[in-house]
């Protein structure tokens, strides 16, 4: 058990740092006024400096390094603002993994590539009105006629809904009940009978668009299936586990990002003569922040590294997330705190930073879902919420 990181990872990590402190602030600032994703050119920046796709295979465009190497990158694009580091989520850790795992060659072949090298955006389209933490009632639906899936149904909540390229739809492909008829395919934005809502106005996730999506027997071609029903689903959740922790990656870039600026700011603000680091009240509380960060940090990196060879067990992926956006709403609410009106006005990403925390707890399965989870695992057996 090594808590090291090794030389290399290091060197990505500042490189990862360097960049996005040196260049990606305007830009944060400007899809958080406009609420608008990042560019295409930016997107091809990051392929160009290699943070895209980080854990991808290098057969399918990606860099073929490991989990922790991805989630360094993503906490130093994370720390700037959550619409920033969301291209670093999609690509990483995101739906294209699912297709890299379980999609036809010729699928995987045509879309992770282009994922990788920023010419392609894929989102997830999971929660419906009717299901969200019953994701298992969903009831969009795809029936095959001829060559084709034609899908009929409505999608909630779909982070990139309107500017993505594709998405990776959940839907039933079976008349099994539950979670035995699900599966998944991929919709791409051009598809016949797919519509989009207007973009959500969310508390937080500014820069991330989100929107409804409307399919009126919208077309696919039989290739674009990625799971079939009858056990896919359990394979779309093992995929899932991997976000979980791209999800947990996120909150705690909000509470990393919300230290170190709370770090310098509290050796500069004088207040009665003084720093007010220097003030036992608060420094005390700095120490709490720094433990739960660390904390946090530690248990998403081991769901990473135990999972090297193949995908995060759900007892680990939900343990990291479910305390990572605990601690990220505590810590980002301690240091506006301890900035005062500086932490609350919008002139400074103190405010961004507690909004999009309270984002992430929600994304992904909610907080007490991941303790659901936790307890199932715990004790080997899974628990019926309908009995």
């Amino acid at each position: 058990m090594n808590f090291k990181l090794t030389e290399d990872q290091l060197q990505l990590q500042e490189a990862a740092r360097t960049f996005a402190r040196a260049e990606l602030p305007a830009v944060a600032a400007e899809l958080e006024r406009d609420n608008k994703p990042p560019s295409r050119a930016l997107l091809k920046r990051y392929a160009e400096m290699g943070f895209l796709g980080i854990n991808v295979s290098s057969e399918l465009g990606g860099l073929g390094m490991g989990n922790i190497e991805a989630l360094i990158v993503l906490e130093e694009f994370g720390k700037i603002s959550s619409a920033v580091g969301f291209p670093i989520f999609e690509s990483s850790v995101g739906p294209v993994r699912a297709i890299e795992y379980f999609a036809s060659d010729t699928l995987k072949k045509r879309v992770v590539p282009a994922v990788c090298a920023g010419e392609m955006v894929i989102a997830v389209s999971m929660s419906e009105p009717d299901a969200g933490s019953a994701l298992t009632d969903l009831k969009t639906k795809g029936v095959v006629k001829g060559d084709k899936l034609v899908i009929n149904g409505t999608k909630r909540w779909c982070s990139g809904g309107g500017h993505s390229d594709a998405y990776v739809v959940y839907c039933r492909l079976s008349d099994e009940p539950g979670a035995k008829g699900i599966g998944a395919v991929l919709v791409e934005k051009d598809a016949p009978g797919i519509s989009f809502g207007p973009n959500e106005q969310l508390m937080g996730f500014r820069g991330i668009p989100s929107s409804d999506i409307n399919f009126d027997d919208c077309e696919v071609p039989l290739d674009n299936v990625i799971v079939h029903a009858g056990g896919g689903f359990k394979k779309l959740m093992e995929a899932f586990d991997l976000e979980r922790c791209g999800n947990a990656t996120m909150s705690l870039a909000q509470a990393s990002g919300a230290l170190e600026d709370v770090s310098a700011y509290v050796q500069e603000r004088k207040q009665f003569g003084k720093p007010i680091a220097e003030f036992q009240a608060v420094q005390i509380k700095l120490a709490e922040m720094q433990m739960k960060v660390e904390a946090a940090r530690l248990l998403i990196w081991r769901a990473a590294s135990l999972a090297e060879d193949g995908l995060p067990s759900v007892l680990h992926s939900s343990t990291g997330k479910c305390f990572a956006n605990t601690i990220a709403r505590e810590v980002t609410g301690d240091a506006m705190q301890l900035m005062g009106a500086y932490g609350y006005s919008k002139e400074f990403p103190m405010e961004r930073r507690l909004r999009d925390s309270w984002g992430w707890g929600i994304a992904g399965g909610a907080i007490d879902i991941q303790k659901v989870n936790i307890a199932g695992a715990m004790l080997g057996r899974r628990f019926d919420q309908r009995r």
